[in-house]
């Protein structure tokens, strides 16, 4: 799978959003090893520590069904730039060691970076 079909099922994740309070709609797409996809979107609310975002969404999903190997993480919001994930999902794509991520916007523009790109210094398993 090409990065740009990556982004494309984030596109299409991103549809799924909740987020009333917000407004601000996310989708993610992870590639595993196994060439599978998995996506997910925000889910906001009232309560706003209790939402989760897209990255995390999409990543418990491959995780609960037993894929720990992703390759690549794409990430879509309408944002002026590429989309960044915030600072917990990025602790969460170190958890699992992401090497790709792929951050993108509705208009066209992306941009590709590495783990130690998106999260320099991060606290893993080997600080433990």
């Amino acid at each position: 799978m090409t990065d740009e079909e990556l982004v494309q099922e984030a596109i299409k994740y991103r549809e799924h959003s909740y987020s009333p309070y917000s407004h601000f709609a996310v989708g993610a797409a992870v590639l595993t090893k196994s060439d599978h996809v998995y996506g997910g979107c925000n889910i906001e609310n009232a309560s706003y520590p209790v939402g989760i975002c897209a990255e995390r969404t999409a990543i418990v999903k491959a995780a609960s069904e037993g894929e720990r190997d992703i390759v690549a993480l794409a990430v879509v919001g309408d944002t002026p730039g590429p989309c960044s994930p915030c600072g917990m999902c990025r602790q969460f794509i170190g958890e699992f060691k992401i090497p790709r991520i792929i951050m993108a916007n509705l208009h066209g523009v992306r941009k590709t970076v590495t783990l130690e790109e998106l999260l320099p210094f991060a606290f893993t398993d080997s600080d433990m």
